[in-house]
């Protein structure tokens, strides 16, 4: 089965995302939990909420993936705004406990200078932090694997690796089920991973490094840059330097079946009902 979606807007509420990805065949669909640029978070509403987990259910969509905002920054110079970043991924993550299965992708952050080790270790005591706050956490939280466009940390599986273990041994306990990872297409390639040409040996390093069990979800893009250029410029689905035969190998590969594909391509509704039934077509298993 392929589970594929796109990010969807929430402002018509839950239920309208899923009735707007069944209306393009999608079984998914990601949504930022706030604007991405920042502002404030909406409670989902008790009736929004029932129709959503009926319409799960009944079209066995995969998990969803909520998005956190551009603005969250866990590794920043300013100990107001790691404050503000922990603050807000709380938050978050109390809205997306409600949502059955629910996941929750977040980027590392930028350590501004500060250099790669000190954004690791400030990222993971935030994430120590949080998971401390709430004990009872049911949403699957998700590192995102990063470009490493000027200072981003989490560019390579060893950044994600240390983020991971920092944040176990600073609450003291593992967390296997309830940290994982969110792989993007675009990002990896522009980080240096050649998922074209080397897509096994991606793996096999991802699964070396980390371990294929964290691996929760998945962002498809193709990517405007040559391999390794560290800077994060997503294509439409075969309109860009990783190629679409690439990509179907991606969904095609029996480690990756399964996982939720979330389209982050530069796209409108009519774009992505395209890219869907391309790659429902190209779909073999």
């Amino acid at each position: 089965m392929l589970y594929i979606g796109y990010h969807e807007s929430t402002s018509g509420g839950f239920a309208a995302m899923a009735e707007e990805a069944l209306s393009v065949n999608a079984n998914t669909f990601a949504f930022f939990t706030r604007n991405p640029r920042g502002g404030k978070t909406k409670p989902i509403e008790k009736a929004d909420a029932e129709k959503l987990y009926q319409m799960l259910e009944e079209h066995k969509f995969a998990p969803l993936v909520a998005h956190a905002p551009y603005t969250m920054n866990p590794c920043a110079t300013d100990e107001g705004l790691r404050e503000y970043a922990k603050n807000m991924m709380i938050e978050n993550l109390a809205k997306t406990d409600i949502i059955p299965g629910c996941l929750y992708n977040f980027h590392p952050g930028c350590h501004v200078g500060q250099g790669a080790e000190t954004g690791i270790k400030l990222t993971s005591e935030l994430l120590a932090e949080v998971f401390a706050a709430l004990p009872e956490l049911k949403t699957t939280v998700l590192i995102e694997t990063m470009a490493g466009k000027g200072t981003e940390i989490g560019k390579t599986f060893a950044e994600v690796r240390q983020i991971i273990d920092l944040t176990e041994q600073k609450l003291g306990k593992k967390l296997d089920d309830k940290l994982g990872v969110c792989m993007d297409t675009c990002h990896i390639w522009d980080g240096g991973y050649d998922i074209a040409s080397n897509l096994d040996e991606v793996l096999k390093d991802f699964d070396k490094t980390i371990g294929l069990a964290r691996l929760k979800a998945m962002h498809l893009n193709d990517s405007l840059n040559q391999c390794g250029a560290h800077k994060d410029r997503h294509a439409k689905i075969g309109e860009g330097n990783i190629g679409l035969n690439a990509l179907v190998n991606v969904i095609n590969h029996p480690l990756l079946q399964n996982l939720p594909f979330i389209l982050e391509t530069p796209n409108e509704h009519d774009g992505y009902k395209k890219e869907i039934e391309l790659l429902r077509n190209a779909f073999k298993q």
